[in-house]
């Protein structure tokens, strides 16, 4: 199974051309840059109509008009997670998005403590504290999540949130990979990762 992984789009999604051939495509997260209804649609009408076999959507921290939203319409092969999860093919995909409001209200550790012990791709539009998310002299990750990640050990744990730490590293069984597609000035200058899960 191929896995084409990209996040951090911000509204310029219709400028990535010739995107590679997978099984999934993943988005982790702010695919708006205001958080606009129109801004939401306009992504998910282009990404639901991309050529894949599946398709998964998380919200980031600028996706604000997702917050709540029950979305409807979507094709039988495009899924939005939203602290939850969806098996293809016997892979375990789970989905946790960035809200203000959950980080201010302290249910972002209430929803990272329902990951599932038995996920083997984890979405997040954060990454874990220390890995790929250093900017400007701050590590931006979580460090309840990246404990938890060490605890579950999915085979990959995907997210974005942080333009300049884009790569992959690995660590014990998990491979890491932030996959922000624009770069700290908003240009788009990184490729999508492609990741085979075998």
């Amino acid at each position: 199974m191929h896995i084409l992984h990209i996040s951090d789009t911000h509204s310029k999604h219709y400028l990535l051309q010739s995107l590679p051939p997978a099984d999934i495509i993943i988005h982790s997260g702010d695919i708006s840059l205001n958080g606009t209804e129109n801004e939401i649609i306009d992504f998910i009408e282009w990404f639901d109509a991309l050529p894949y076999k599946y398709k998964i959507f998380i919200a980031g921290n600028h996706d604000d008009y997702l917050f709540g939203a029950n979305i409807e319409g979507l094709s039988s092969n495009c899924f939005y997670l939203c602290n939850s999860g969806i098996t293809i093919n016997g892979v375990k995909f789970y989905g946790l998005p960035m809200f203000m409001e959950d980080l201010i209200s302290g249910d972002y550790n209430e929803n990272i403590k329902r990951i599932p012990s038995d996920t083997n791709v984890l979405v997040t539009h954060q990454p874990s504290y220390g890995i790929l998310d250093y900017s400007l002299n701050i590590n931006y990750g979580d460090l309840y999540l990246l404990q938890t990640v060490y605890k579950i050990q999915p085979k990959y744990h995907l997210f974005g949130h942080i333009h300049d730490a884009y790569g992959i590293k690995k660590y014990n069984n998990t491979t890491f990979v932030n996959s922000s597609i624009l770069n700290e000035h908003y240009e788009i200058v990184n490729k999508p990762i492609l990741l085979e899960y075998s």
